[in-house]
């Protein structure tokens, strides 16, 4: 019998505790949806704006960064809509012209992917008890996550980006090793300035806008 009564008292302390934290990670901005619509429009600008702000730096650009962070913070459905329309409107205006239409769909369901990254990174902190709302996400595993994710999202879009060029201009892929090596550095300055993007930058604009719908 009191076995029972402990293991009931147990049961109570953990729904208390997932109650509490589900209250925690409430927000009610985000139930509104005229604030989502204008939240949405928000990173796709900021996308675009940060894309051409950095258009002419070789292979340093916040693109990714914004539209893994709209994932992060806005969930799948809208991590891909902000990914598909900011990719197709920056790619398709872009400075040094529009990219050819097998890039050009590449680059949709590229970033596309970036968003919906994001919204089931989010997923997995916020099942973590660990997590809150309001935490501090400078913690040396959540940057070294972010740092990790932000490279293999840079070096998948470099390989397979580089792939379609190869099979686009010269229709076969014995080209790509050499055409890739050819291009190794600004591969690498790509990697590295977005891995410390998201080792340094992405965790304080991720607490930055919590402290605003939290």
């Amino acid at each position: 019998m009191e076995l029972k009564s402990e293991t009931e008292e147990s049961n109570k302390t953990v729904e208390l505790i997932d109650l509490n934290q589900e209250r925690v990670n409430h927000s009610i901005w985000l139930e509104r949806k005229s604030f989502r619509i204008a939240l949405v429009s928000t990173f796709i600008a900021l996308a675009i704006v940060l894309g051409y702000l950095l258009a002419y730096i070789p292979n340093i650009e916040l693109f990714t960064l914004t539209i893994f962070l709209s994932g992060f913070i806005l969930g799948k459905r809208d991590g891909i809509i902000i990914g598909f329309l900011s990719s197709f409107i920056f790619c398709f205006f872009n400075p040094y012209g529009a990219s050819p239409l097998p890039l050009l769909a590449f680059q949709l369901i590229h970033y596309s992917f970036t968003g919906l990254l994001g919204a089931l990174m989010s997923d997995l902190f916020q099942k973590s008890r660990s997590f809150r709302s309001d935490d501090d996400l400078y913690k040396l595993i959540i940057m070294v996550i972010f740092g990790v994710i932000g490279a293999l999202i840079t070096t998948s879009f470099q390989i397979f980006s580089s792939l379609v060029d190869v099979l686009m201009y010269y229709g076969t892929i014995d080209k790509f090793l050499p055409y890739f090596l050819t291009g190794s550095l600004f591969t690498a300055i790509h990697i590295i300035g977005n891995s410390l993007g998201f080792i340094f930058i992405l965790p304080g604009l991720i607490q930055l806008i919590y402290k605003m719908l939290y």
